[in-house]
């Protein structure tokens, strides 16, 4: 009886993990070879939807919070560390913060900046968004070329890929360069008019937002702007 029962044991955890291995069907850190477009689109896709939905729904769960609470007077400790986090002084400017951009941005940067998910930086790092690092002490990378030849460029590494997407929309939360971003952002969810706000993102400029409205209309990547 003992003999059966580690038989059944086994059988079940190989077929437990057999049933986990095939419900993997890409990893972040391996690029299947010889990837058609379509399977370079749908691997993409599989590793950043559901992390970017989770980060959208819990950071819009939380504006909607902070939004009732300033307008109640409530919960102020809080709304007073968000602000050091934030580096802003104003309840408006707290709120332009928090919100954040639809899901179809934040997907269309990612395919943009790590090539549909095949980038060193992403496989190396799980860096989605070519995010630098200026801090020694934090971890990163090198990049395989140097600035003007002579400086040497460091890419930030993150322990996942929800890491990584949390630091970035917290980076276009506060940073200086994105405030008329996060002004369109605030007054409108129409995606093509956010992502104007984005010129200063590339040094393209301009030449960047018309790339990113193209990924995101011919992807039909508004499909997933949705609150879950």
């Amino acid at each position: 009886m003992k003999f059966f029962l580690i038989i059944t044991f086994l059988v079940f955890n190989l077929s437990a993990d057999a049933l986990e291995a095939k419900s993997l069907k890409y990893s972040a850190d391996i690029i299947p070879k010889n990837m058609s477009v379509k399977q370079k689109k749908e691997r993409f896709l599989y590793l950043l939807v559901p992390p970017i939905n989770k980060v959208y729904n819990e950071l819009y769960a939380q504006f909607i919070k902070i939004q009732q609470d300033i307008k109640a007077k409530t919960n102020q400790v809080e709304i007073a560390r968000l602000k050091t986090i934030y580096k802003v002084k104003s309840d408006e400017a707290l709120l332009l913060a928090l919100k954040p951009h639809p899901q179809s941005i934040a997907l269309a940067q990612a395919a943009m900046e790590s090539a549909w998910a095949t980038s060193r930086f992403f496989i190396e790092a799980n860096n989605v968004f070519g995010m630098w690092s200026s801090n020694k002490n934090e971890k990163r990378i090198a990049a395989g070329e140097k600035r003007g030849g002579t400086r040497t460029i460091w890419l930030r590494k993150f322990d996942s890929i929800e890491d990584c997407i949390r630091e970035y929309y917290k980076m276009m939360g506060r940073g200086k360069t994105y405030k008329k971003f996060r002004e369109y952002r605030y007054e409108t969810n129409d995606v093509f008019t956010i992502i104007k706000g984005l010129d200063k993102y590339s040094e393209i400029g301009e030449k960047y937002v018309q790339e990113l409205g193209s990924m995101i209309r011919y992807n039909k990547l508004t499909k997933y702007d949705k609150i879950q």
